[in-house]
Order: C-alpha cells, then structure tokens, then sequence
C-alpha cells in the first residue's frame, strides 16, 4: 500500500513513549494514573501534576478538527508530489483537553473544515532498519448518521 505522504518520506522514529500511538491500530492516549490527566505527545512525567504514574488508553478513534491548514509548499523533497494535502489538530474523544497532529486523508482539501467530526484510519507502513510494522494514525471525515 503507498503511504498518503509518500513512500520515501521520514517515519517516526520509535521510542518506549510513542510506541503504542505508532503500532497499536487504535488511537492510544497517555493518562496519569495519579489525577487522570491525558496528554500527547506522551512523556516520563505527567504535564499537569509531574507524576510518573503514566499509562496508554485506546480512546474511540474518534474526534474533532480544531485547526487545519492545507500544505501547498513541501516541507521536504519527498513532499514535492504529494501537495497539497491536510494537516490538522483533532481534538480527540475520550481524551479531555488531549489534541494530536496528523493528516486528513480521503476528501479533497478544500472539503476540510473546523469543527468537522473525524475518524482515525490507519495507514500500514515498515521500518527498513527493523522491519516493525507501523501503524500511522491518519484521520478522514465521519460519515454522518
């Protein structure tokens, strides 16, 4: 499967804290066990009480655009033929005040707008020096019901 950004371009790189966002297949949120407290990026301390109780916990795959810009100039060379393309804030469901950076994918840029409900999908990629699978979180408009 081609990647929406292409191929070549850079994948996170790994680490104890990021793992489970980055392979899991659900969107895996970092809580503070002691005042419950969610945050992303994922750290050693929890950002509101500098506890180290810190745990990850699958959220819905759901949430809310709260910022979106459409990326007409690549940022790199292997964005060259992927523009334009979405970058968006999703406030994400069952997570409080918790917000996460990633694509909008599957709709025409333009389509893309504040306050639009949106799903996670998941887009399957490798690591040339470990072959682990990645599983990158990407978001796409919801279907209304």
């Amino acid at each position: 499967m081609s990647r929406h950004l292409g191929d070549e371009f850079v994948l996170p790189t790994l680490t104890p804290n990021n793992t489970p966002y980055f392979t899991s297949g659900s969107i895996q949120i970092q809580f503070c066990e002691d005042c419950g407290h969610a945050q992303h990026p994922p750290d050693d301390i929890c950002y509101a009480c500098q506890g180290t109780k810190l745990v990850f916990a699958p959220c819905p795959g759901t949430g809310r655009i709260e910022s979106a810009a459409i990326v007409h100039h690549p940022s790199h060379p292997a964005l060259k033929s992927q523009v334009p393309y979405v970058i968006a804030i999703v406030s994400v469901d069952g997570a409080p005040g918790c917000n996460v950076q990633g694509n909008v994918v599957g709709c025409p840029p333009e389509a893309v707008e504040i306050g639009q409900k949106v799903r996670a999908v998941f887009e399957g990629a490798r690591e040339k020096a470990s072959g682990r699978e990645l599983l990158i979180p990407q978001w796409e408009l919801a279907r209304e019901a």
